[in-house]
């Protein structure tokens, strides 16, 4: 079995990381197929969505396989898209989605960080671990994690090395919904099947101002904006599901599970 597996779902990518019996750490072979992962999914206009995955429900990926770990960075490559393979990858256009049973740390939470987005199952934990053994953040760790909860939450996880659930995560903005056990691929790929159905131009100049704006200020974000969607306000496709929402054919919008608890 290949240390990275691939599945195409309609015109969405999963890219499931499969060593569960490590709990799904990378080493520099699980990096290198990682990034020809993403990479295939960069270049396939018939995608929209990736989504990333551990294969089982222990474990989303538990970091860097420490016991490999000189693997990771003498892989080709390894300096330009990161030791765990991707996490360096900033030029993607296209959604990304990370669905997490289990244990997610260390540079496993680098990676979830790297996706849009986070949906995980309510047995899923979180933190740095690696704090113990005196390893570093260097796949995007301290630079993600702030941007997505904040200064204080990351320098809590980063320093303490504590390990939080599903539930804490959520409260504090790291997952953006919380499944039953079992249930976090099944419900990435629901919304990632919603994301598909939308007109990709004008979601993707979104997604993309909305990663640039960070180090822009007020006024150079809304002229990026304003220069990014010129190209998405003349959208044929826009016109046309502007006509179905004249012909009163609106699709209910998404909505997030009515409970977090796993219930």
């Amino acid at each position: 079995m290949a240390k990275v597996e691939t599945e195409r779902k309609g015109r969405s990518f999963i890219v499931t990381i499969n060593r569960p019996e490590v709990r799904n750490c990378v080493d520099g072979e699980t990096a290198g197929l990682l990034f020809e992962a993403v990479e295939s999914f960069r270049r396939d206009e018939s995608l929209d969505v990736l989504v990333l995955t551990g294969a089982g429900d222990l474990a989303f990926c538990s970091g860097a396989d420490l016991k490999n770990i000189d693997s990771l960075v003498t892989r080709p490559g390894a300096e330009e898209s990161g030791p765990m393979g991707i996490s360096r990858i900033t030029d993607i256009s296209k959604a990304t989605i990370a669905a997490i049973s289990g244990y997610c740390l260390a540079g496993g939470l680098e990676l979830a960080c790297w996706c849009d987005f986070r949906i995980a199952a309510h047995n899923a934990s979180f933190g740095v671990l690696d704090r113990r053994w005196g390893v570093p953040l260097v796949d995007g760790g301290t630079q993600r994690l702030p941007r997505i909860v904040g200064l204080g939450n990351a320098l809590y996880l980063i320093e303490t090395g504590v390990l939080i659930d599903a539930e804490y995560a959520l409260r504090i903005g790291l997952v953006q919904e919380v499944v039953p056990e079992g249930q976090a691929l099944a419900r990435a790929l629901e919304l990632a099947d919603v994301i598909s159905a939308y007109p990709q131009l004008s979601l993707r100049g979104d997604r993309w101002c909305a990663y640039d704006g960070l180090s822009l200020s007020l006024l150079e974000g809304l002229k990026l904006e304003q220069r990014l969607h010129q190209d998405s306000l003349a959208d044929p496709a826009m016109d046309e599901w502007l006509r179905r929402y004249a012909a009163g054919q609106r699709p209910p919008p998404p909505r997030p599970p009515a409970s977090s608890d796993g219930s």
